[in-house]
């Protein structure tokens, strides 16, 4: 076990949380909180230590590996077990709402990374190098360490900007990815007859097909910037088909502004 780097709680043993704890075990000694008896069985066979309570939190990360809409319920728990001591860390598939949650409920002296992982257990089966993190720092400065471990490490690519930036280039990146793999799959049975583009085109949305509905939700309606995306692209496709009214033309979405700077 390396020593540079501190003890982390993982809170939600599912599946990225299980993820998370493969990769980061030899290099931390990694506890877990998880009301699940299915969880917590899982955890103890990995070898991990199972916590009783947030009031058993030890100094140093945590990891906040739960859905969104389970955010908040999980920070007011956790906030009073909270001090300078601590790191916490989400990895939700938005920011802006993660990140105004942690700052709300946590404690000043407690440091806040929002992130997201771009990535899951099915993305990472070959390993992280090379795969893409994004980090949002909320508060304080040991992000900086989290982010060279990230990079030197597990080879990541880092990018660090700001939840609002995160989740308007998520909206297209991955809100309308999966609105799109809905979408192709209610169209049926993919045809025979197929271009080599289009044989990618559907390899790629099927990566997403499976992912948990919680998932879904958080990227297609947790994101605000992803209904005027949607929009815009409708009246594209409506352009493009002749279909569109005057005022449509040359409509333009807000979308992908420059993205956030990789980390030197």
């Amino acid at each position: 076990m390396l020593t540079d780097f501190p003890p982390l709680t993982i809170i939600g043993f599912g599946a990225f949380g299980q993820l998370a704890a493969r990769y980061l075990a030899p290099q931390a000694r990694v506890c877990v909180l998880d009301p699940c008896p299915k969880a917590r069985a899982l955890a103890r066979a990995a070898g991990h230590a199972v916590l009783a309570g947030p009031e058993a939190v030890p100094p140093g990360i945590v990891l906040l590996a739960v859905p969104v809409p389970a955010l908040a319920a999980c920070l007011t728990g956790l906030a009073p077990h909270l001090g300078a001591d601590h790191l916490v860390i989400d990895v939700c598939s938005v920011k802006e709402e993660p990140a105004r949650l942690m700052r709300t409920h946590l404690p000043e002296a407690v440091e806040v990374l929002a992130t997201h992982p771009m990535f899951g257990p099915q993305s990472a089966r070959e390993g992280l190098a090379g795969r893409q993190i994004v980090l949002c720092p909320v508060r304080g400065t040991r992000w900086r360490r989290v982010a060279a471990v990230l990079k030197r490490r597990f080879g990541l690519h880092v990018v660090v900007t700001t939840p609002e930036d995160h989740d308007r280039q998520a909206a297209m990146t991955q809100g309308l990815t999966h609105l799109l793999a809905r979408a192709f799959a209610a169209l049926g049975e993919p045809p025979r007859i197929r271009t080599r583009s289009f044989s990618l085109m559907a390899e790629a949305l099927a990566m997403v097909a499976d992912d948990a509905p919680e998932v879904f939700a958080a990227v297609t309606q947790g994101n605000r910037h992803v209904q005027p995306l949607c929009r815009a692209l409708s009246a594209s496709l409506s352009e493009l088909g002749g279909n569109a009214a005057p005022a449509a033309r040359g409509a333009r979405p807000d979308a992908a502004k420059p993205p956030g700077q990789p980390i030197r």
